[in-house]
C-alpha cells in the first residue's frame, strides 16, 4: 500500500514535466524519509534527472530513506552524471522502480549497480501505469521509431468535409483546444501537402494552456509535411519529406521525434492506418450529420472488402469535450 501511494506521487511528478523533457523520458521521483516526502521531476534536456532533483530537495534526509522512481535510474555519463552514483552517495537504503529502461545505455545496468552497492531494489510497482505514461519513450528506445498518434475529427456519420471541401469547424472550441494539447505532447506534427494547400494550417499549440503545476513547452512542435510546401504557407518553417512512410518514421526517430501526431488529411491518415503504423487513435466526433454519402470520409480510398476484414481496435477512453466527444483507441 505505501509503495503504491509513493509511486502515485512519482507518477504525478512525471506528468508535470511531460511537455519539457523530450527526447529524454519524463520521470518522477519521490524520496520518503521518515514520513516526509521530497519530489523531483526531470528537468529539460541538459538539466537534472528526476532522481537528482529529488535528492537535492531531500538533502541529508535522503540517508536511510526509500526512493521511488517511475523509470530505472541511469548508470552512465550523458549530459549529466549517473543517477546511480548520486543515489549511492546519498545513502539511500531502498529503491523502488516502476519499469526498467529499455535504452541500451541503461537496460538493467542501473538496477544492477544499485544492488552491487548493497541497496535493496524492487521493480514493478505501478508498472502498468508507468508504462502507459512512458509508452512513446519506451517504443522509441526499443525500436528507434516514434509513437504515432493519428488524430481524426468528423461528424457522427464519419465525414470530415462537405462536397465543396469546406470543413471548418466540425468540432467545437473545447475539442480543438484538446487537439492542441496533443500537439503540445508531441515532438512533431505531420500533415499531407494537400491539407496545407486546402486549409493552410499553422499546426501550433496556441489554443491550449497547461494546467497549474504542469511545465509549458518552451517551443512549438516541429512541423512535417509529406510533399512540397507552397511558398508563403503558414506551416513554414516545416520539414518536407517524401518516400515510404516506414522510412519517414525511421528518419524522424533518428531526429529525436519520440511522439508524432498525424493530423491528415484523409489520404495521409488512410496511408498510416493501412500500413499498420498507428499506435494510438484520437477520434473527435461532433453531434452533427452531413446526411449523405457525398461528404469526404475520414479515411480516403477503398475500405475492408468484407466484414471479416474489418479493422477492430480497443477503446481505451471516452471523454466529453463540450458538445463533442473524443474516443481513444488502440490496435487490438
Amino acid at each position: 500500500m505505501r509503495s503504491g501511494r509513493m509511486m502515485d506521487l512519482a507518477l504525478e511528478a512525471a506528468r508535470s514535466c511531460r511537455l519539457v523533457t523530450s527526447p529524454n523520458p519524463w520521470v518522477g521521483c519521490v524520496i520518503d524519509a521518515g514520513g516526509d516526502q521530497y519530489l523531483g521531476a526531470t528537468s529539460p534536456p541538459g538539466g537534472n534527472h528526476a532522481e537528482i532533483n529529488a535528492l537535492e530537495a531531500a538533502g541529508s534526509s535522503a540517508r536511510g530513506a526509500d526512493l521511488f522512481t517511475t523509470l530505472e535510474p541511469c548508470d552512465h555519463q550523458g549530459r549529466t552524471g549517473p543517477c546511480t552514483e548520486a543515489i549511492v552517495a546519498a545513502g539511500v537504503d531502498r529503491v523502488v522502480v516502476a519499469v526498467e529502461d529499455p535504452d541500451p545505455a541503461v537496460s538493467g545496468r542501473g538496477i544492477a549497480a544499485l544492488q552491487q552497492a548493497g541497496i535493496a531494489v524492487e521493480v514493478g510497482v505501478r508498472a502498468d501505469e508507468a508504462a502507459e505514461l512512458l509508452a512513446p519513450y519506451l517504443k522509441h528506445r526499443r525500436t528507434g521509431l516514434p509513437w504515432v498518434v493519428l488524430k481524426l475529427a468528423a461528424t457522427l456519420d464519419g465525414r470530415i468535409a462537405a462536397p465543396d471541401a469546406s470543413s471548418r469547424w466540425i468540432t467545437g472550441p473545447e475539442a480543438r483546444a484538446d487537439v492542441h494539447r496533443l500537439r503540445a505532447e508531441s515532438d512533431a506534427v505531420l500533415v499531407g501537402a494537400g491539407t496545407v494547400r486546402a486549409d493552410d494550417p499553422e499546426l501550433t499549440v496556441r489554443d491550449w494552456h497547461p494546467p497549474s503545476g504542469v511545465a509549458p513547452r518552451a517551443s512549438q512542435p516541429r512541423r512535417v509535411v509529406l510533399g512540397s510546401v507552397p511558398p508563403g504557407a503558414r506551416v513554414h518553417p516545416a520539414l518536407e519529406m517524401d518516400g515510404p512512410l516506414e522510412e519517414v518514421l525511421v528518419e524522424l526517430g533518428e531526429r529525436g521525434v519520440i511522439q508524432l501526431l498525424v493530423e491528415g488529411g484523409a489520404a495521409t491518415a488512410a496511408a498510416f492506418h493501412r500500413a499498420g503504423l498507428v499506435d494510438h487513435y484520437a477520434v473527435y466526433l461532433a453531434p452533427a450529420l452531413f446526411g449523405g454519402d457525398d461528404g469526404r470520409p475520414m479515411l480516403a480510398g477503398p475500405g475492408a472488402p468484407t466484414i471479416d476484414d474489418l479493422w477492430r481496435g480497443e477503446i481505451t477512453e471516452v471523454t466529453r469535450l463540450g458538445p463533442d466527444i473524443r474516443i481513444d483507441l488502440r490496435p487490438e
